[in-house]
């Protein structure tokens, strides 16, 4: 028995989800003629209240088509220092956009309305780069699932409305910060340009994320897309992946989020442990003693057939998500009661 939890991308689609994808009606969706993906693009924009979406093969894609979209070479994003777009997508911002990022000194990847207005540059003060675009990440990865606050959400919504700045949400997890704050999709339509929200994590389909606004950008978008390779043919297979998840597995989420905190509340008792940190999702992080070896507690966990990963700096990460059962759960508490370092 393998148990990955590494990340919560490593799901595979279970029986249901494959038969679904089996059965879906596909066309050419370079022509916008695939009615499966033509379905999810128009079920996802109305779950949050927008006029269009446009299916992506990956998150990474949709928020570097969101950045250029909103962006001239030149200026500048304003986003967390931990930002998945500033670390984690290959430097597109400045390959794709030709912009650079102002990194704001977040709380586990969340930045404040105050923290916004400051890392503004002046419009008229032409020897910086001008600000036009804010991005937020929700939940946050290396924050280890964090969930903003919808009034702290709105509050930065505030300040860019001021200082005539586009607003992007990168909500690759956003599915799971709905469910462990009982918010509502329509919340997050209400105050960004642009959301995207991937189909592959928490929620388990093979592929795919989009991203959501009003038609006129996604019109744009879709050139974009283009310029980037992201055009796909039959992709209904996918998308109808993405449907079934949907339809299926977001409120699941929960348990995802109870074994994640469960594992948290037990690692605080073991000796070995300096640190973990607050878990509201799937996403947990935590710190082992000084004097120990993280590569010595992976490869131990190894040897059990358990797969986590490192950050760096004797911090540890683990993702719980949709093929971690509760057999795996009880295991993983068993092997961990008994390790030693």
């Amino acid at each position: 028995m393998e148990i990955n939890l590494v990340s919560d991308t490593v799901t595979r689609p279970g029986h249901e989800m494959l038969q679904h994808m089996f059965r879906a009606k596909v066309g050419d969706d370079v022509y916008k003629s695939d009615p499966t993906v033509n379905e999810l693009e128009e079920t996802v924009a109305s779950l949050f209240g927008r006029e269009a979406a446009l299916f992506f093969p990956s998150g990474t894609m949709a928020n570097q088509t969101a950045i250029k979209l909103h962006t001239n070479p030149g200026e500048q994003v304003i986003c967390d220092k931990w930002a998945h777009i500033f670390h984690y997508e290959g430097g597109g911002a400045s390959f794709n956009s030709g912009v650079s990022c102002a990194l704001v000194d977040g709380h586990r990847g969340m930045i404040t309305a105050q923290q916004v207005a400051v890392a503004i540059n002046p419009p008229d003060f032409y020897h910086s780069p001008l600000t036009s675009l804010v991005s937020l990440e929700n939940t946050t990865n290396k924050g280890g699932g964090a969930c903003y606050d919808i009034e702290a959400m709105k509050q930065i919504r505030e300040v860019c409305k001021q200082n005539n700045l586009k607003y992007h949400l990168d909500g690759a997890r956003i599915w799971n910060a709905i469910v462990a704050k009982r918010q509502h999709p329509k919340q997050f339509g209400e105050l960004f340009d642009t959301i995207s929200v991937c189909l592959s994590k928490g929620l388990g389909a093979p592929v795919g994320s989009l991203l959501i606004g009003d038609k006129k950008d996604m019109d744009k978008a879709l050139r974009i897309r283009k310029i980037l390779g992201g055009g796909m043919r039959q992709a209904g297979y996918l998308a109808a992946a993405g449907l079934y998840a949907l339809q299926n597995n977001v409120s699941r989420l929960e348990e995802d989020h109870r074994r994640a905190k469960e594992i948290a509340h037990f690692l605080e008792q073991l000796p070995w442990i300096a640190s973990v940190e607050p878990v509201e999702t799937n996403i947990l992080i935590f710190a082992i003693q000084p004097q120990y070896n993280e590569k010595a507690l992976i490869e131990k966990l190894k040897q059990k057939n358990i797969h986590i990963s490192t950050m760096g700096h004797g911090k540890m990460r683990i993702v719980t998500h949709l093929d971690y059962k509760e057999v795996m759960h009880q295991y993983v508490l068993e092997t961990f009661s008994k390790l030693t370092l």
